[in-house]
Formats: structure tokens, C-alpha cells, sequence
């Protein structure tokens, strides 16, 4: 049993790079954790995110690994050296928050989940978005039956990609990276906590070209090479009977993000974008009769219940969950049957068959529509 906490939980990060604001804005205002100090490779970004944010010490990580009162580390790095950074800070003796993907390959990534149990540590992974009111108000509402038996759900992401905003895009098409791995896990990781373990996935994927241009910044003109899909479509079963089909592609002008549906047998119901913490929740009913034509469908709206706040929710039910004595629920492994997911997917376009996948994950608990993120509670 995890050592439960008696106060503030001491937070510190590893990472300073522009989404760490996020986490900052939203974690130095929650009574239950204080952060303590904010490591970067480069310590002039980190002082200055301390500063703004009345983070009382910065340093290079290694000075946060060290730091006496840091309980949870918040890994903000890289992809690439996501399980490299967890895994110090699970031997420094600190629980682990680490942004997606959990890891890149699935050794590394099974190796830290096992080095964190044997420690008696946990580790959380992003993305939090599913805690937030939008997903977890559709949770609730697919639980109590309101469109009866969920039978596939429809997901998609499309834009013609980051180089049009990005001054330096390359790594957003290298290995380890695509729609698929960089914004996958907001989509699969919401069919998981929706329907539950993923048994097989099939995928085609394909390259719009070899090499893309950069649009902005001081490079723009430049070129760089496309490693990965730019564009891939995804087959889910689910091992509960539910399938899915799911688009991610930085290759389409018409841009269409945030598309989450789930059909069942007594409805249709509109799940907000998985990429935000709210968002529009609406249903429709299937017809009973209907003379020549059909009529246009009734959407009724479901008010949105539970936390908005944003990106440090899943630590913040992590740390409270360990007093509790209760799973949390944006787990490792959770974040692991995702990867999971989306390296069999890359395996399955590379080859052309189904994958099966072969981790699973245990039923992932809603979030009570109490859950005050301002409460103080430890």
C-alpha cells in the first residue's frame, strides 16, 4: 500500500517548455499540492516559469529528483526520453505524472510500470482531458443507459497539419510521432475509458508526400522528411463487443478535430472534442415511424456535470487517490494500453492484417460530478 500523504502534496517538474504553463496554471491554485520546483535543461526557462508562476526554486532536473520535499514528479520532456525521466524519478522515490505518449516502445514502457510497483509507487500518465466535465459528463450518461447498449463509436482528426504554424514541425513527422502518436492518445485513450480494453485493431495509413515544407518562421522554404503516416485510419474491437473507427490525418484541407460519436441501440450520442476538458453533449433518439421522408432529428442536450479546469487533474486525483486507498484513473497503465494500441495500429499499416493487442486494462472508474479541484482535502 502507497504511503498515504498528511498535507500539501510537493510537486516538482521536469520540463519548462511551453506546456508546462498549462500545468502551472492550474496546479499552483489546488490546495491539495504545492510546487516546490521546476527543472529544465535550460535553467534560464525554468527560473522564468518559477517566477512567473511563484515557484519557489528551479534548477536542471536533477535538482528536482534531489529536492527533499518533492513527492510527485510532473515529467514534462521529450517523448523520447519520457520512460528514461520516469524511471529516475520512480528510483529517486517519487511518484511519476508524465505527459503522452507513456513511452515510445513497449519494453521500456512495461519495464517502468513494473520498476514503479516493486517501489510501491504510482505513475499517471496524460492525457487528463478525459477527468474533465465534457467526457466524464458522456461516461456518467452511457453508464445510466441513456442510449442503451453502446455499440461503435466514430472518432476523427483531420487538418493539413503543424507546418503551417509550426517553425520547426520535423519532429511532428518522425518516428514516434504522426497523427497517430501525437494525437491519438486524446482519442483512444477516451474510447478506453468509455468502452475498456481493445482486443485488435486493423490500420492503413499512407504518406501524402516523402517530404513536407515549412510555411513560418525563419525556416520557412525549408524541407524535411516524412518518417511516418501522414494520415491513418484505424479499426478498434473492443474486448467488451464494441468497435470503432477512428481517423487521424495532417493531410486534409478540410479541417474537422474533436469528433468523438458513440451509437448504441436506444441512441447517437455527440461526445465533446477529447482534446479539450468541456464541450457539447448531445443525443438523438432513433426513429419510431416516419411516413416518405424521415424528419430532421431532435438533438437533446445534456448540461455538462464536473471539473473544467484543465491539464493537472489526473495528478490531482492520482495524489488523492493514493490517500483513499482507491485506483486513480489516469493510470500507467492505462497510458501503456494505449501505446499499446497505437504501436499494433502502426504495426497492422506496415503489414496489412489485424494486430491483436495484448495488454488490457482493469474498469476504469468514473469521476463523481463533486470532484472539486479547489477543495482542500489532504
Amino acid at each position: 500500500m502507497t504511503t498515504p500523504f498528511t498535507g500539501p502534496v510537493g510537486v516538482g517538474f521536469i520540463g519548462a517548455g511551453v506546456i508546462s504553463d498549462q500545468y502551472l496554471t492550474n496546479l499552483t491554485t489546488f490546495p491539495d499540492v504545492e510546487v516546490l520546483i521546476l527543472g529544465d535543461l535550460d535553467t534560464e526557462r525554468a527560473a522564468a516559469q518559477a517566477a512567473k508562476y511563484g515557484v519557489p526554486a528551479s534548477g536542471t532536473a536533477q535538482d528536482v529528483l534531489d529536492h527533499p520535499g518533492v513527492q510527485v514528479v510532473v515529467n514534462l520532456t521529450i517523448p523520447a526520453v519520457h520512460t528514461e525521466i520516469s524511471s529516475q524519478a520512480i528510483a529517486a522515490g517519487k511518484h511519476v505524472w508524465t505527459e503522452k505518449p507513456l513511452g515510445l516502445e513497449r519494453e521500456a514502457s512495461k519495464a517502468l510500470l513494473a520498476q514503479a510497483d516493486e517501489a510501491g509507487l504510482r505513475i499517471g500518465s496524460a492525457p487528463d482531458t478525459v477527468l474533465g466535465a465534457g467526457v466524464q459528463t458522456a461516461k456518467r450518461a452511457i453508464l445510466d443507459g441513456l442510449i442503451g447498449r453502446p455499440l461503435f463509436a466514430q472518432t476523427s482528426m483531420q487538418w493539413q497539419g503543424p507546418e503551417v504554424f509550426h517553425p520547426n514541425p520535423g519532429f511532428l513527422f518522425a518516428k514516434g510521432a504522426g497523427p497517430l502518436l501525437d494525437m491519438g492518445p486524446y482519442y483512444f485513450t477516451t474510447l478506453v475509458s468509455l468502452f475498456g480494453t481493445v482486443d485488435k485493431v486493423a490500420a492503413i495509413g499512407l504518406k501524402a508526400t516523402e517530404e513536407r515544407e515549412i510555411r513560418v518562421g525563419d525556416k520557412a522554404g525549408t524541407t524535411f522528411p516524412v518518417e511516418v503516416p501522414s494520415t491513418i485510419s484505424v479499426l478498434t474491437q473492443f474486448e467488451a463487443g464494441q468497435t470503432g473507427t477512428s481517423l487521424l490525418s495532417f493531410d486534409s484541407p478540410l479541417a474537422r478535430q474533436g469528433i468523438v460519436e458513440i451509437h448504441g441501440t436506444e441512441g447517437s450520442l455527440v461526445v465533446p472534442d477529447p482534446n479539450m476538458f468541456e464541450g457539447r453533449i448531445a443525443y438523438v433518439r432513433p426513429f419510431e415511424t416516419f411516413g416518405e421522408r424521415p424528419p430532421e432529428q431532435e438533438w437533446i442536450e445534456i448540461p455538462q456535470e464536473g471539473p473544467v479546469t484543465g491539464r493537472g487533474l489526473g495528478l490531482l486525483d492520482m495524489v488523492r487517490a493514493i490517500n483513499e486507498n482507491r485506483p486513480h484513473v489516469a493510470t500507467g497503465e492505462v497510458g501503456y494500453h494505449v501505446l499499446d494500441i497505437m504501436l499494433s495500429a502502426e504495426e497492422s499499416a506496415a503489414s496489412g492484417e489485424f494486430v491483436t493487442v495484448e495488454s488490457s486494462v482493469a474498469e476504469i472508474p468514473a469521476v463523481p460530478a463533486d470532484f472539486d479541484p479547489l477543495a482542500k482535502t489532504l
